[in-house]
């Protein structure tokens, strides 16, 4: 990768008073090869100001810079600095630059990213312009607050579609033009060509479309109804919810190949991760998980693409109001009612997480803390996503619905087609009500770490009880407190007494609670972002009867409070293990057994316990994940079913029970094996030394897709044999040939704890080849490095010296340093927790 200046905060606003960028005409053509394309750019703009002359750039990151000229002069190619072409001597008034380079295709899903789908040959390209990779595609003034109209041409050939921001209209020989688009930011430009498979439809006068790659069209068809359902489900909810109607002329998903993120919230043409087209049987939570993603960039297109920040420092503000309109949306407008449940249980803790790490930032961070574009790419995290959409949530259920709506209307209304910041969002919502909004932001988006809530219990003289809560924090907290009394007439099953609705801290010294409930839990509903604990006889009913709760979103609060109680040395790692024993095989919720299984599997028994004490914890998990196959036998949870079929494979310390499924091509009862569960064993016998390279060669000949090579070079990469361990390292670290999939998948496979014995020479490695990569391949290698091939299994004093002197003295790229400063302290966690 060539070397490159990142841009400043103040260099973005001395450009953003300078320029008023009005038009780009961009040509690319898509025909000159498997290496590079042509792409043309005239850029019109204003030069505000009545001074003689200013200077100024434009980004681009060429394989070759061919012409460039200002005004009709000609520009030195040779000036062109890392990515900078430095333009002299502006006068005031309007200009044209022009741009002719040729550029290099990704194999990284940064700008234009080039893939061959090994099924039947067929080559997509799309671009992924964030924050700034624009400049690998066209000439740019590339800040979110210079937009502009984008008129794009592409010829590509004559066999592909080519989609775009906007309606795409072929004009023969593989020439594409794309209608205008609204004004709209650099970063959200978007291309997407290939032979793709379509679906297209109509809804409120606009033309939609869902668009995959040819050999997953039989997997879009199957599902391609419940996706288009739900699209206008959300569609229509917005604009219940919002005044200003949708902004673009047409709505296209595309599932695109190698996708670095979920999505991307691109105007009228919204790509995916191909992923989420299912060629395998998959549960109602991922169906879930699909559709939510689907209403979070529906959601962008109000707030990221018709606002925009100005500024990468209120990214957070995009992503939070995504995130929280996305789950709330989809509760409201679908059939996916339980939303909230699985984020309580899966993406909350991603921000619980990354909160109490010393990386953590507030959700809306100082200003000085994103002076330019590579520390804002550090910020998408747990905090940005997962915290912040926990704020908003909490802010709804402190201001009202209602207030909430008419203030985001009136930010819709005020900054439309323009650029906004936080101090705009939170005028628009003040203006709405009464309330201090303004204090509210402050305690609440501009401070670090997570609150603790402990409540005390204490009896009165007549047998009643009184509640106080130890409030470790400074954030006020609207919260519900649920009393819940076991009921007589149904033996097993706890009942809800009563929800109190509590602001924190606590004006009245202690409140009368009646009665001595059974149990007494804080933050019920899950409404505000916190900590919370128990006092001794709730956590004997909690041990005890935890599964006889009858509310999901109850006991995910639940198992959340258990997981921070592990995390933080207070609960032994066995007895959360004893709890999901006890518990899940009694559990209906899926989101819930999934989210439990996989903390018990991925931390507790392969991190959290000392390696002696993992064999016992995997023959606990095995034998609950046998309980809930017998439970299910009668066919009527099959997402249960195959939730616990993934883990019993997964936990297998024995391959003679997964070696008889694979030769039957299915489960005792089902399912079948499809490819998605065939891979996974494969995985799970080559960890156990039970297959050999043979084996891994005959599967991927019955799957030859892009899954099927991914399963086969992580399989590769778990045989414990020195030579494959040597062979996957040298794919990894040796050579820029991976893709960002197939780095990830051959990372996935390399580390296990089984094979500590056999990989550990390459812990010390690590460090070392890493820090070289990412300096070679840039931030999207680099944080698939730091967060799929850290040593993730060593938990040693070791290993935690080592990172620590990478830290110090390797000098890593920012976004490897911040990846291994997250794996470091987690590590020192599970270290801490295997002392307690």
């Amino acid at each position: 990768m060539s070397p490159m200046s990142v841009l400043t905060r103040a260099e973005a606003q001395t450009r953003g008073r300078l320029l008023d960028v009005h038009r780009y005409q961009i040509e690319l053509d898509l025909t000159r090869g498997d290496e590079t394309f042509d792409s043309r750019t005239v850029i019109h703009f204003t030069v505000r100001g009545n001074h003689k002359a200013a200077d100024t750039f434009v980004e681009l990151k060429p394989a070759e810079l061919r012409t460039a000229t200002l005004d009709g002069q000609p520009l030195d190619p040779e000036t062109l600095d890392e990515n900078r072409l430095p333009l002299k001597k502006l006068t005031p008034g309007e200009h044209e630059l022009r741009i002719d380079a040729a550029m290099r295709y990704s194999r990284t899903g940064e700008g234009m990213h080039r893939f061959t789908d090994p099924t039947d040959g067929e080559t997509y390209l799309y671009t992924q312009l964030f924050m700034e990779d624009v400049q690998r595609v066209f000439a740019a003034f590339d800040q979110p607050d210079l937009k502009a109209v984008f008129e794009l041409e592409v010829k590509a050939p004559e066999s592909w579609t080519v989609l775009a921001n906007g309606i795409t209209e072929h004009l023969g020989d593989g020439n594409w033009k794309a209608a205008p688009t609204p004004l709209i930011s650099t970063y959200l430009v978007a291309v997407a060509a290939g032979p793709w498979h379509s679906v297209r439809t109509q809804h409120r006068g606009l033309p939609f479309g869902i668009h995959c790659r040819r050999s997953l069209a039989p997997y879009l068809d199957a599902d391609v109804d419940e996706l288009l359902d739900i699209t206008r489900a959300c569609f229509d909810r917005y604009h219940e919810k919002f005044e200003e109607p949708y902004p673009f002329d047409s709505y296209d998903q595309a599932f695109v190949p190698e996708f670095n993120a979920g999505a991307m919230e691109n105007p009228g043409l919204v790509t995916f991760r191909d992923d989420f087209v299912h060629r395998s049987a998959v549960t109602d939570t991922e169906r879930q998980i699909r559709a939510m993603v689907i209403a979070h960039e529906m959601a962008h297109m109000w707030f990221g693409d018709l606002v925009t920040l100005r500024w990468w420092d209120d990214i957070w503000l995009n992503e939070s109001f995504a995130e929280y309109m996305g789950y709330q949306t989809l509760t409201e407008a679908t059939r996916f009612t339980g939303t909230w449940t699985e984020f309580g249980v899966t993406r909350k803790p991603w921000g619980y997480e990354a909160d109490q790490r010393p990386s953590t930032h507030p959700v809306a961070p100082d200003p000085d803390a994103v002076p330019d574009t590579a520390s804002a790419l550090l910020n998408f995290d747990g905090i940005s996503y997962a915290k912040g959409a926990s704020a908003l949530r909490q802010l709804v259920a402190w201001l009202g619905e209602k207030d909430f709506l008419a203030g985001i209307n009136t930010h819709f209304a005020r900054h439309k087609f323009a650029n906004a910041t936080l101090a705009d969002f939170i005028d628009s919502l003040a203006q709405a009500t009464e309330r201090d909004v303004h204090a509210w932001a402050d305690s609440w988006l501009r401070t670090t770490g997570v609150d603790t809530l402990t409540p005390k219990v204490a009896r009165t003289d007549n047998g009643t009880c009184t509640l106080t809560i130890a409030h470790d924090g400074t954030r006020p907290h609207r919260i519900a407190v649920g009393l819940y009394d076991r009921d007589l007439s149904d033996e097993g099953r706890l009942t809800l007494r009563e929800r109190l609705e509590l602001d924190l801290p606590q004006t009245e010294p202690a409140r009368p609670i009646g009665k001595r409930p059974a149990l007494l839990l804080l933050n019920d509903a899950d409404l505000s972002y916190a900590k919370v604990r128990f006092d001794p006889e709730s956590f004997a009913t909690v041990r005890a009867e935890l599964s006889a709760l009858p509310d999901p979103l109850t006991r995910a609060v639940i198992w959340n409070a258990l997981r921070d109680s592990v995390r933080d040395g207070e609960l032994p790692a066995t007895a959360y293990l004893e709890a999901a024993r006890t518990h899940l095989p009694h559990e209906t919720d899926l989101a819930l057994v999934q989210g439990v299984l996989a903390f018990a599997t991925t931390q507790v028994a392969n991190r959290y316990l000392p390696a002696p004490d993992r064999p016992a914890a995997l023959t606990t998990l095995t034998s609950l994940c046998r309980d809930l196959v017998r439970r299910t036998e009668d066919g009527s949870h099959p997402g249960l079913r195959l939730t616990a079929v993934r883990h019993l494979i997964d936990v297998a310390a024995q391959p003679d029970t997964i070696t008889a499924w694979l030769s039957e091509g299915t489960v005792p009862g089902g399912p079948e094996l499809d490819p998605e569960l065939r891979w996974r064993i494969l995985g799970r016998l080559a960890i156990l030394g039970a297959i050999d390279d043979s084996v891994i060669e005959a599967e991927l000949v019955q799957d030859p897709s892009a899954t099927g090579q991914e399963g086969a070079a992580r399989c590769r990469a778990a045989l414990p044999d020195p030579e494959a361990k040597r062979q996957a390292w040298d794919d990894m670290f040796a050579t820029d040939d991976l893709s960002n999939y197939l780095f990830t998948a051959t990372a996935q496979g390399f580390w296990q704890p089984e094979q500590a014995d056999l990989v550990r020479d390459f812990v010390p490695r690590y460090f070392k080849d890493a820090v070289a990569l990412a300096a070679r391949r840039g931030p999207a290698i680099a944080e698939a490095a730091g967060r799929w091939a850290f040593p993730v299994y060593a938990v040693s004093a070791q290993t935690l010296r080592l990172g620590e002197e990478c830290l110090r003295d390797a000098d890593p790229t920012p976004a490897l340093r911040r990846k291994l400063a997250d794996q470091l302290d987690d590590l020192a966690r599970a270290l801490r927790v295997r002392e307690e």
